[in-house]
């Protein structure tokens, strides 16, 4: 299946030279859902940032390529760069309330990105508003256009982002652990929620998370990241019947189960942490020759 995106040997590093991502590659197809797995501080959602052009200030890329529907965006000019990436790209980030603008009211935050960038008239976007707010099952949307993100929970600002990533029909939408601020029950509702609206609208998913469980429930493939580099991409069924990276192996032996709530959590073994951090150190060691 051909890819939607396409990252190939992408490296990113801060001023200083250190590395944060080491030449990653990964492909995530039209319609498919690719999950990017590992530990806090692993690189999953500075990948993300260099996709879709928001790194901090303090890192750069480094090397690789970013294709995009067939194009490079790393090749092309800073300004066509950011006009082919907000026509094509959109993401539901990690905590609504942060991403919300609590000054200003529901509707116009999710009309402006029409408007601004897509040319839409007011009136077609705030028809487009209405019609994805019943689409994430939000009540009255009509009055929830109207309140303030201090207004509504946690789950109603969360499918509020879902409805903003989706309303000009892009793409590829980066999803950045879009789950973590909520609880138990709303994460399976927003989870259930973001496979249907990817079914539903054909969008490739680029899906950001440290959980196994998560992945293991919208995600057709996934990447595992350590220390910036990934270390073993696979289809989510081959990966739980049988990882072939220690690491990864290791990850899924330390994910809590269900079915036998009387075991034990594994912790990945020191040995397992000292045979990657050997990999990352050869690489680091090959990129500085």
């Amino acid at each position: 299946m051909k890819s939607f995106l396409s990252i190939r040997n992408l490296s990113v590093r801060l001023k200083n030279g250190n590395p944060i991502l080491r030449s990653v590659s990964l492909d995530v197809a039209a319609g498919q859902v690719h999950g990017l797995v590992g530990e806090s501080g692993a690189g999953k959602s500075m990948i993300g940032k260099a996709v879709l052009g928001t790194l901090p200030r303090a890192l750069s890329v480094s090397g690789g390529e970013i294709w995009l529907d067939g194009t490079d965006l790393m090749s092309l000019p800073p300004a066509e760069r950011r006009r082919r990436i907000g026509a094509t790209a959109a993401l539901i980030p990690q905590d609504p309330l942060t991403a919300l603008n609590p000054s200003k009211r529901i509707g116009p935050q999710i009309t402006r990105r029409l408007v601004d960038i897509l040319g839409w008239s007011k009136q077609d976007a705030q028809d487009r508003a209405l019609e994805l707010l019943g689409e994430v099952h939000i009540p009255d949307p009509a009055r929830v256009m109207r309140n303030y993100p201090h207004e509504l929970s946690g789950g109603m600002r969360q499918r509020i982002l879902i409805a903003s990533a989706f309303a000009a029909e892009p793409r590829l939408i980066i999803a950045d652990e879009p789950t973590t601020a909520l609880d138990v029950t709303v994460q399976k509702q927003i989870l259930r929620l973001i496979a249907d609206m990817q079914t539903r609208h054909g969008t490739a998913l680029l899906f950001v998370t440290h959980d196994l469980g998560v992945v293991s429930k919208v995600c057709d493939t996934l990447s595992v990241l350590y220390a910036g580099k990934v270390v073993e991409e696979a289809r989510m069924h081959r990966f739980f019947m049988r990882p072939i990276h220690p690491y990864s192996a290791a990850l899924l032996a330390a994910t809590p189960t269900y079915t036998d709530p009387t075991g034990s959590l594994t912790p990945v073994s020191q040995a397992v942490i000292d045979g990657v951090e050997a990999e990352v150190a050869q690489h680091d060691a090959r990129r500085a020759r």
